[in-house]
């Protein structure tokens, strides 16, 4: 047995039965055990997964016997869904690597510890064995991880405007900082969506600079974010939350009318046609799980993004 698994592991064969102590089946998680209890843990191997190799290339920016970094490109999903049963990342990986991924779950695939959302780009650190998955996962959860993005938004954030210190979760820090706290769950209604609560859901936290401003008057802003914790669709929230949604964002960005003459023409078309949210997971920092090695990568901006700002900038000579 992999002496090494997860809480959540534990946790569900403790319910389904797989732990007893003393020879009594054990289903309570939280039941008392007393010293000198004899505890047996049951796992089954690792089943096959029904998700096939497919040779799709693969931006690898470091790889060794326990993980790999990847750089997504923008419209990639990264594990197979109903709606996208292949052309995944996880269908790719398992090409590359040839079946050395990780099991951990029961079930023997790419040990995915994080996700990036379908249509943002950037890099993903992937377990290739159950150590790294088991020391990435601790990573995450305790949100020891470096995650910066980069993204474009509409409207220029900033601690002198008195609309956004009237937003509940919002506040500046020195520098110009904007920091969001709120919870996050499921929307009540579509499924698809989060949104920001005040209570339930999960804790989140996102904090943002803003790194170039583009019109006149400044209608856009390149902003860096970097995560204290990681939600689903969290910098999309919590920033149209605080009045900033992503340039190109379906479900949060809202479709935003730039006043007159604050951009060229070509600059506010390329704008309003860009056809995903402007966001890219720019740096990734972890620990290595097995060696114990700092490990700290970067990834350019994809080249849609660095066309889209080229023209913002063509906008302003």
């Amino acid at each position: 047995m992999d002496a090494s698994l997860s809480r959540t592991r534990l946790a569900r064969l403790i319910e389904e039965g797989g732990v007893t102590v003393d020879g009594a089946v054990v289903r309570d998680a939280k039941a008392r055990v007393a010293a000198g209890a004899e505890v047996v843990v049951e796992v089954e191997e690792a089943q096959d997964s029904h998700i096939l190799p497919e040779p799709i290339a693969l931006d690898v920016v470091f790889e060794d016997d326990d993980l790999i970094v990847v750089n997504k490109p923008a419209g990639m999903v990264v594990h197979p869904a109903p709606g996208t049963p292949s052309g995944t990342l996880v269908n790719a990986l398992l090409a590359h690597c040839g079946g050395a991924l990780s099991g951990v779950g029961g079930v023997k695939r790419p040990g995915i510890v994080h996700r990036i959302d379908k249509d943002t780009s950037g890099l993903l650190v992937v377990a290739k064995s159950d150590a790294a998955h088991h020391g990435l996962a601790a990573q995450f959860e305790a949100h020891s991880v470096e995650r910066y993005y980069n993204c474009l938004v509409y409207g220029v954030p900033d601690a002198n405007d008195p609309r956004l210190r009237g937003i509940k979760g919002a506040r500046f820090e020195p520098g110009n900082i904007l920091k969001i706290t709120t919870q996050l769950a499921r929307h009540r209604t579509d499924r698809q969506r989060q949104a920001v609560l005040f209570q339930g859901g999960r804790h989140a936290v996102t904090r943002a600079r803003t790194v170039e401003r583009f019109g006149d008057p400044e209608v856009l802003a390149l902003m860096e974010c970097w995560l204290e914790t990681g939600r689903t669709h969290q910098i999309r929230v919590h920033l149209a939350h605080a009045g900033h949604g992503l340039v190109g964002d379906p479900v949060y960005g809202g479709k935003r009318k730039l006043p007159a003459n604050a951009l060229s023409d070509a600059a506010a078309a390329a704008v309003k046609c860009f056809k995903r949210q402007a966001l890219h997971a720019a740096v990734l920092g972890f620990v290595h799980p097995v060696s114990g090695e700092n490990m700290r990568f970067e990834a350019p901006l994809p080249k849609d993004m660095t066309e889209l700002l080229a023209i913002l900038h063509g906008s302003l000579s």
